[in-house]
């Protein structure tokens, strides 16, 4: 099977790269199949790790992975190490790899016109509520109208059903719930992200138009496989010299 990955339609500048992984092209098997890259989804660590050395052919170095807690911390690359508690990471050091796995959550790479700097953030409800946007962005050292933001693949309104407990985290953006037929919510984390980007000063944002939880050929879903299902990827970098 060919490792099947997508790359951002935005307008960025040929210094930075950027990729989002698919689950074609891997190793794994079951539930994970076939390209799982997250390490603590109940896969077969050596496929994980085949899967990653995969991946990692195609980079200028490894990515540096975060062990995601939906929280905000903000971590330049530069201070990574194995295990390392984030759901952000920067850099403005070409050939660093900064990388989230989602399966549901929103990935959202961030990137400046001139190729100064690029971020990478995951954003699920939690942190989007708990403010992981609005924390990414102020720790990037430039005006946020130079950023472009890109929302990766992630799940849409059409398939997130959640409760009133979970719309009443989000006062200011109650637009971004459409009550269903069930006395439920609809929920559209992407505009929500949107919304708080925008709100953020962030100069421009372009969603990938993608759902995990519709798209079962390309993508894991946490909420349509029942929370077991592995993790696609989304990375960025700046270009090494020469």
């Amino acid at each position: 099977m060919t490792l099947e990955v997508i790359r951002p339609l935005w307008p960025v500048g040929s210094g930075v790269s950027a990729l989002a992984t698919t689950r074609l092209g891997g190793v794994s098997r079951g539930p994970f199949l076939s390209f799982n890259l997250g390490e603590r989804c109940g896969d077969d660590p050596d496929r994980v790790r085949q899967n990653r050395g995969l991946l990692s052919t195609g980079l200028p170095a490894s990515p540096r992975w975060l062990r995601q807690v939906h929280g905000i911390r903000v971590l330049h690359l530069d201070d990574w190490s194995p295990d390392v508690e984030a759901d952000a990471a920067w850099t403005d050091r070409p050939g660093q790899v900064a990388a989230v796995l989602s399966a549901d959550c929103l990935p959202l790479l961030l990137a400046d016109r001139q190729a100064r700097l690029v971020a990478a953030v995951h954003a699920g409800w939690r942190g989007l509520a708990a403010g992981v946007v609005e924390a990414a962005v102020s720790a990037l050292p430039l005006e946020p109208q130079a950023l472009i933001a890109w929302i990766g693949p992630g799940i849409s309104q059409a398939q997130y059903q959640v409760s009133s407990e979970l719309r009443a985290q989000f006062p200011a953006e109650q637009g971004a719930f459409v009550e269903n037929e069930r006395g439920r919510w609809q929920a559209d984390l992407k505009a929500i992200a949107r919304n708080r980007l925008v709100e953020a000063g962030v100069g421009r944002v372009i969603d990938s138009g993608l759902c995990t939880a519709a798209d079962a050929g390309r993508f894991f879903s946490y909420r349509r496989d029942g929370g077991r299902t592995g993790r696609q990827a989304s990375l960025i970098w700046l270009q090494p010299a020469g």
